[in-house]
């Protein structure tokens, strides 16, 4: 999967979580959960939503991975088909 439409998943699980934030006005570089406000459920949500769209699990010691835009979107465009 190219990153592309890494970077569409993950911004879609963002928005359906967190509907007041714009993932694309996110800073690729800094901790997602800050910027969008996501408490821990919420970040939970997001990665039940990636491991949808994934069609596998996402371990739980992956989930460091996730914590920015360019991190997620490598992890995610390494992972999904």
């Amino acid at each position: 999967m190219n990153t592309e439409r890494a970077r569409e998943v993950l911004f879609e699980a963002i928005e359906a979580v967190a509907p007041d934030v714009e993932a694309a006005s996110l800073d690729p570089t800094e901790l997602v959960r800050e910027q969008a406000d996501l408490d821990s459920m919420d970040f939970l949500e997001v990665v039940s939503m990636l491991t949808d769209a994934l069609g596998a699990d996402i371990p739980s010691a992956d989930y460091p991975k996730l914590d920015t835009i360019n991190s997620a979107v490598a992890y995610l465009g390494e992972r999904l088909p």
